[in-house]
């Protein structure tokens, strides 16, 4: 076992699943909102989808829509997308690249990149009525390992950002995440609580039922995990393959100089509230969740590889798009199949296994920021 493992996991005997209500109940996604999603930070994607000044992208969360962009110095920001003047959404197009401003159609108010109000017709003759008053409203913003993360809570400050992320500095320093590239994008529609989906990726019990493919190529008893409480948890499976390709085959150029045995594992990461991590030696692909109401789920899956792959002979990125594709959908299903059951009169919680510490854990964490 790598030396980069110092912890081990804690199974408690008698912990058992959450309660109905956690994944049916209003009521309870009203609170995860309060506790969780106001305070905690979504992750909207990696900065290269957005690489040149102007670029951006709209990401919808939780009923606010947001500008994603890189301004003319470089800067990653978000912005409400609603214009200052009577509230109409500025940007229609779900992605693209503004030229030197961003223009409302209705009335033609722009704003600077920055989001600074640049232009508003006959406002300079309105008494008393000053631009700087009248920016795009900006959501917070930071940046880890090249992923972007934003809070849009306006009315008191998020978690702080370092010292939350803390436990996660230096993970993703050996597959050179910062300078990875976006390559590939899927978007499913799941009906299932966001927390089925959380719960799905943190155990490969189910793997040899319902992934025949993957559990070829890992040993699904395989591995550990580091980060074993809190809001971020994982670890790694031991690879019997290459890779997880279709074909079992490296389909790009190693991601780093990988080492300790990091050339034959599957690392995986989830962080709370929205962001799960595959880290493969020749890719990375991940999934943002998002929340719509307690049975309905978005969920957006982005393969990243390195920056040179495609300039390559042998670059066969479908080889590893084909394997989660096909993987997402059965995992998909299954949550789909569990919102189904709990949503049942007859459902009661059941006991975890030695091999759902992680789900226990997260529970445990989960609970707790809620208040119990």
């Amino acid at each position: 076992m790598s030396t980069f493992f110092k912890t081990a996991e804690t199974f408690i005997p008698g912990e058992m699943t959450l309660p109905q209500k956690y994944y049916t109940s209003p009521e309870v996604f009203a609170r995860e909102k309060e506790r969780i999603f106001d305070r905690y930070w979504f992750c909207v994607g990696h900065h290269s989808r957005i690489a040149n000044p102007g670029e951006y992208f709209l990401q919808d969360i939780l009923g606010e829509n947001l500008i994603i962009l890189r301004d003319r110095q470089g800067e990653i920001r978000a912005f409400f997308n609603v214009c200052r003047h009577r509230g109409t959404r500025v940007c229609e197009q779900p992605e693209g690249r503004f030229k030197n401003s961003i223009q409302c159609d209705y009335h033609a108010w722009t704003y600077a990149l920055d989001g600074k109000l640049i232009g508003a017709p006959f406002m300079k003759d309105v008494p008393g009525f000053r631009f700087e008053d009248f920016p795009l409203r900006a959501a917070h913003v930071r940046l880890w390992a090249g992923f972007i993360f934003v809070n849009t809570n306006l009315q008191s400050e998020p978690l702080p950002f370092d010292e939350l992320f803390a436990p996660l500095q230096g993970k993703l320093d050996r597959w050179n995440a910062p300078t990875l590239k976006v390559m590939h994008r899927e978007r499913y529609e799941l009906a299932s609580n966001w927390k089925y989906i959380f719960q799905n990726f943190n155990e490969c019990y189910h793997c040899p039922t319902i992934h025949p493919m993957l559990n070829q190529f890992t040993d699904y008893t395989s591995g550990a995990n580091d980060l074993i409480e809190g809001p971020f948890l994982g670890g790694y499976l031991e690879l019997t393959q290459q890779s997880m390709t279709v074909t079992g085959r490296i389909c790009a150029l190693p991601l780093g100089d990988l080492t300790g045995g990091d050339d034959k594992r599957a690392y995986y990461y989830s962080l709370l509230p929205n962001l799960l991590l595959n880290i493969h030696p020749d890719y990375i692909m991940y999934h943002l969740i998002f929340p719509h109401d307690p049975g309905h789920s978005t969920i957006i899956s982005e393969w990243m590889f390195h920056p040179e792959a495609a300039s390559r002979p042998g670059f066969n990125p479908q080889d590893a798009i084909d394997f989660w594709h096909q993987t997402n959908l059965q995992d998909w299903h299954v949550c789909e199949l569990s919102q189904r059951g709990v949503e049942s009169s007859a459902y009661t919680p059941g006991w975890y296994t030695p091999r759902e510490t992680l789900l226990a854990a997260f529970d445990r964490d989960y609970l707790k920021t809620m208040g119990g």
